[in-house]
């Protein structure tokens, strides 16, 4: 009955150490110190729009928000 106990807190502790080896998971290249209208460089931007543009940026959540998201024009 010892060494049952012995041998089942042998495999926890080996257990529980099994997830001190895990190497970090990251990109490789972190882009947080860039602002996020001059990030983009991809072909997944709207059309139209060039990176560093600071006001484009600011202004199409706002037409997002009118256009398609606001349900009191489709009412009337």
């Amino acid at each position: 009955m010892k060494r049952a106990g012995l041998l089942l807190a042998a495999l926890a502790a080996v257990a529980g150490l099994a997830g001190c080896g895990e190497k970090p998971q990251t990109r490789g290249v972190n882009k947080a110190d860039v602002a996020a209208y001059q990030g983009a460089q991809n072909q997944f931007v709207s059309p139209g729009w060039k990176v560093g543009d600071k006001t484009s940026w600011e202004q199409r959540p706002k037409a997002r928000m009118q256009n398609s998201q606001n349900e009191y024009p489709k009412t009337n």
